[in-house]
């Protein structure tokens, strides 16, 4: 039809030069707006060529058809091919069990033979942050996702504080321009004074149009990026020059049958205003500066720090179900099938980013943040912890896992602990508390490592979704072994070894043949040093007496 149009004359000719220069722009500029699109393609080239080559086959036979009732078969067929195809395929979750397979089959696993110790535990549940920071904005504001990151060598929730949502007019003229920054293993984390850092950002998650950081980001991939790179998670960090950043985690799809999502590296966005070479830069190649997942090593704040999109990670922990076997997720199998434990009441689900030090363990992990995970069985009634899943934060091609279930270590996992807390204080009016975030809590006392699970009693407004930031909350130590809740002092956690061994050290001596030496090594050196000391006063002054009993028999 364009050929024909084109063969008219000069002006025809005009027309279509002009149209194809316009269809040409608007490709270029609205990029963005159409990349999901092409996304969808990416993510499920496999199951459109299928169903594309057989719809062609079909209608082919459709045309070719002779009678009516062989037109009516074929057309039936069509709709019975496609409905299978949604059946097994959606319906019963088939292809997500393949994407996961094609994760499981690409990573890099490594088998723990011991835990690695937890340090810097964080006080406030994810919520209790979101709350707290809403607390101290202005009407027209709102506050990003909290991300828990490094900040100058201590953990740190970064947010920024940037236009709502609700004023369409602020989010196109104004910038982001504060962030705030706070202590995660604060009790009480304060939102002002030196935790709110005044930085101007032109890219927001909020702002409109061009500004907004997805936009932005998607317009600086090149044609191929288009297809195969998806941002996600946002997180606000210092760079190696000690300037705030806004770093934007990519999602690469990878794989032509199934393709499954990996690490893409980030996206790297610099401080700025919003003016007029601004403007033309994120119209027509967009902002920031990609860092692919080969070279964040060149990069020392991206070593070990937290930039690993969740999504991501959540697959990979799934794809542990597939350590028995191709089959064993299947009904009839599920001999180590696992899954990950969303509990019902918890707005915030795994992963927990946790910082782990493996100093002293036979392994090349480094030491800092790491997604974990607590794996349990297939069954909503079994509720024992099977693995602990540690994946790399930063992004590296690599997951760590500690099978609990083949150790025949008998853990309660995270979905059994909000009954064992509740059980634990029954006085508490647990319509109007929540035990939320059980996150791993590991360090050697009494001889050996051992793992509790880390608690916190959020409240929560009757007929609200919504947690109450507290100040000082309450925090619960469940014992994954022995089952037993130790209530413990959010404002003193040099204190919680001794709250441990206060409440279980008996316990642990009558069950584990231990002595006190083991037990409370602490003690024991004190009262031994006591002795030293005592031994060593009376030395002295034994000493002159005998000097003097000498004297007088001269």
């Amino acid at each position: 039809m364009i050929k024909t149009y084109w063969n008219k004359g000069t002006k025809q000719k005009r027309n279509v030069i002009i149209l194809g220069i316009f269809t040409i722009l608007l490709l270029f500029f609205l990029r963005d707006d159409y990349q999901p699109a092409l996304l969808f393609l990416r993510r499920y080239v496999f199951v459109l060529l299928l169903g594309g080559l057989f719809l062609w086959v079909m209608l082919s036979k459709f045309r070719s058809a002779l009678s009516a009732g062989r037109r009516v078969l074929i057309l039936l067929g069509i709709v019975g091919f496609f409905a299978i195809l949604w059946f097994f395929g959606w319906k019963l979750e088939l292809y997500n069990y393949m994407q996961t397979y094609n994760v499981y089959k690409n990573l890099n696993i490594e088998e723990l033979n011991e835990l690695p110790l937890t340090q810097n535990e964080r006080i406030q549940p994810f919520n209790n942050i979101v709350t707290m920071a809403y607390e101290s904005v202005g009407e027209t504001q709102e506050v990003s996702l909290p991300q828990l990151v490094r900040v100058d060598s201590t953990n740190q929730w970064t947010m920024a504080v940037q236009p709502a949502k609700e004023y369409t007019w602020q989010r196109m003229n104004d910038n982001t321009e504060e962030l705030f920054t706070v202590e995660s293993t604060s009790p009480f984390p304060r939102f002002s004074k030196e935790n709110r850092i005044p930085i101007t950002f032109s890219i927001g998650e909020s702002l409109a149009f061009s500004r907004n950081t997805y936009n932005a980001v998607v317009q600086r991939f090149n044609i191929f990026q288009l297809f195969t790179l998806q941002p996600s998670d946002v997180f606000y960090m210092k760079n190696d020059e000690e300037k705030w950043v806004q770093v934007v985690s990519l999602i690469k799809w990878k794989g032509f049958f199934f393709p499954y999502p990996t690490y893409g590296g980030v996206m790297v966005i610099d401080a700025g205003v919003h003016d007029l070479s601004d403007y033309l830069e994120r119209m027509t190649i967009g902002k920031g500066t990609y860092i692919s997942p080969s070279e964040t090593k060149n990069y020392p704040y991206l070593k070990g720090q937290n930039t690993l999109a969740e999504e991501i990670s959540r697959v990979e922990a799934q794809s542990l179900q597939f350590l028995g076997g191709f089959t064993d997720p299947l009904p009839w199998n599920m001999k180590t099938a696992v899954k990950i434990p969303d509990l019902p009441q918890d707005q915030n689900q795994q992963p927990y980013v946790t910082d782990f030090d493996f100093s002293g363990m036979k392994t090349e992990a480094y030491n800092g943040l790491y997604h974990w995970f607590g794996l349990e069985p297939i069954g909503d009634e079994r509720t024992s912890l099977a693995f602990s899943v540690m994946i790399p934060a930063d992004g590296t091609d690599k997951l760590y896992y500690y099978n609990h279930a083949a150790r025949k270590e008998g853990m309660a996992g995270v979905s059994a602990m909000p009954l064992k807390v509740i059980e634990s204080r029954k006085e508490y009016d647990w319509t109007a508390n929540k035990p939320v975030e059980f996150r791993p809590f590991i360090k050697h006392i009494a001889g050996r490592k051992r793992m509790f699970v880390l608690g916190t009693i959020a409240a929560v407004q009757e007929d609200s979704q919504k947690f109450d930031g507290a100040a000082t909350p309450d925090l619960a130590l469940v014992d994954a072994e022995y089952r037993d809740v130790i209530w413990i002092d959010a404002k003193h956690p040099s204190r919680w070894t001794d709250a441990i061994l206060e409440q279980l050290g008996e316990t642990w001596k009558a069950s584990e043949n231990l002595s006190d030496a083991i037990i409370y090594p602490a003690r024991i050196n004190f009262e031994m040093q006591q002795r030293l000391d005592s031994i060593a006063i009376d030395t002295i002054q034994f000493i002159p007496r005998i000097a003097s009993d000498s004297s007088i028999v001269n």
